[in-house]
């Protein structure tokens, strides 16, 4: 494990608050990537190589699972890997080289991990020494992407899901957003009772689709909203209602038949081993 210099006070944050560490991609994959790109790759329709994901939280809510671990080091059992290792494969095989993994509680965990695992991408971690918020810890994240002129992928940590982020960076292009979030519907974790006009109950649907699309936790951002990022605080009550007024700001459904599910608790833990237990999720291939 390779320790870099501290950044220059020159980021987005004063370095003296984190520092950041290097995972080397396992070498048949890191060699993929040597050439340059020319100049037609930076264009609009160069594709999206770098990412961000949040893994600082503590993940009460999974205690007693989170109470030796980080929340994206946590296991759903019956797939082999910790939900951050998922993501990194998940990221990779859509294209991703680079990514910047935010830790915070028990970060050492996750640090060694990442060291002594064969990883498909490149991984730098950056450690926050004082809480940032959602939106000021993405901030601090991106200033350690190694193309910060260029567009990039971010996610949540607890998040296990597969579809192609290929489909939506094109998308996030096409509306020429400054940021696109990825939106999910999820299914209701009640019974819900169907009635008609009368009051007559007609029928009973166990967990049903919710009517409304939530925040799925995965994202698109153009190299310019890193500056929309506050310094400290929520970007979710900030940084994007904001955009949203603005018409600034894409939501880019998740395909119909696509896995998602946010693993907050014990419960969904479980749900989560039986759902992929049914349906296993594979990789999607390489392009």
């Amino acid at each position: 494990m390779t320790r870099a210099d501290d950044r220059s006070p020159s980021t987005a944050h004063d370095a003296s608050r984190a520092e950041a560490t290097h995972h080397a991609a396992a070498p048949d994959d890191a060699s993929r990537h040597d050439a340059a790109p020319d100049d037609a790759s930076r264009h609009d329709a160069a594709p999206v190589t770098q990412a961000v994901l949040l893994a600082g939280g503590q993940g009460s809510r999974l205690r007693p699972y989170t109470d030796d671990r980080p929340k994206p080091m946590v296991e759903i059992p019956g797939t082999g890997t910790p939900i951050i290792g998922h993501q990194l494969a998940w990221l990779a095989a859509e294209g991703v080289t680079d990514a910047v993994v935010s830790c915070g509680h028990l970060a050492e965990v996750l640090q060694e991990w990442l060291d002594g695992t064969p990883q498909p991408l490149n991984v730098t971690t950056v450690v926050e020494r004082e809480p940032l918020g959602r939106g000021g810890g993405l901030k601090y994240a991106a200033a350690s992407l190694p193309r910060p002129d260029e567009a990039w992928y971010a996610t949540n940590g607890d998040i296990w899901t597969r579809f192609s982020l290929r489909e939506m960076a094109a998308f996030h292009r096409e509306r020429d957003a400054i940021a696109t979030l990825a939106l999910a519907r999820p299914r209701i974790p009640w019974g819900a009772v169907e009635t008609n006009e009368f009051g007559q109950v007609l029928d009973f649907i166990e967990a049903p689709p919710s009517p409304f699309l939530i925040n799925a936790g995965v994202y698109v951002f153009a190299p310019g909203f890193t500056a929309q990022l506050p310094d400290r605080g929520d970007h979710e009550r900030t940084t994007f209602p904001r955009l949203a007024r603005e018409r600034r700001l894409a939501g880019f459904p998740i395909p119909q038949g696509a896995y998602w599910r946010a693993i907050d608790t014990a419960k969904d833990l479980t749900e989560a081993a039986k759902e992929l237990s049914a349906r296993p999720v594979q990789p999607p291939a390489a392009v």
